[in-house]
């Protein structure tokens, strides 16, 4: 039998966190596919934010948001490092979930990755917007070079977060070092009161 696919695992534990009504972003939005699932799961008394640079990338993901029909989904072609610059005040330090799944395009310019420097600083501000008990969820990717870079990066930016968050991480290893990694964190239960 083979192994549930990363992504489909985040949507997974996502799926087991969210509640309707709950506020979310898509960090990457690629193609739609995360952003999609965000709105469909928050329902239209939540909202979900989705961030792509890439011009075709935000074009496929209103193309699935006009078929889905899901107009609770505002899209934003802008880095994800500027996430918490668009995002209203009135919902920072509410936000139930960030996913970010980095790397290319799907069928795009394979030249165009996501980059450890900004990668970072959307990941700071992801823990800012997020509630007590929200979830960050991170797809990495370190089989291309870009990708590895930005996956040392981000393992070590999380070793150096403070104890109150639990960050765990799940990779194939059959699949060898370079394939996908999950990366989940949040903040420990007995933990929640602690703000940044």
């Amino acid at each position: 039998m083979r192994p549930v696919p990363l992504t489909t695992l985040a949507h997974e534990l996502l799926r087991q966190h969210l509640q309707p009504g709950d506020f979310a972003i898509d960090a990457t939005a690629g193609n739609g596919h995360d952003m999609e699932f965000l709105a469909r799961t928050v329902g239209p008394a939540g909202l979900v934010w989705a961030f792509d640079v890439q011009e075709q990338a935000i074009a496929a993901s209103e193309y699935r948001r006009s078929q889905a029909g899901v107009n609770w989904v505002q899209l934003q072609q802008v880095s994800h490092s500027q996430m918490k610059a668009v995002i209203p005040e009135k919902y920072h330090g509410k936000l139930a979930a960030v996913m970010l799944n980095l790397g290319y395009l799907p069928g795009g310019d394979k030249s165009i990755t996501t980059t450890a420097t900004e990668t970072i600083a959307a990941l700071e501000q992801a823990l800012m917007l997020l509630s007590a008990t929200g979830l960050l969820t991170v797809m990495l990717y370190p089989g291309h070079p870009a990708g590895a870079a930005e996956t040392q990066a981000v393992r070590e930016w999380a070793q150096g977060l403070p104890a109150y968050f639990e960050v765990k991480t799940q990779q194939y290893a059959e699949r060898g070092p370079l394939s996908a990694i999950l990366m989940t964190i949040h903040k420990r239960p007995e933990s929640a009161l602690h703000t940044l």
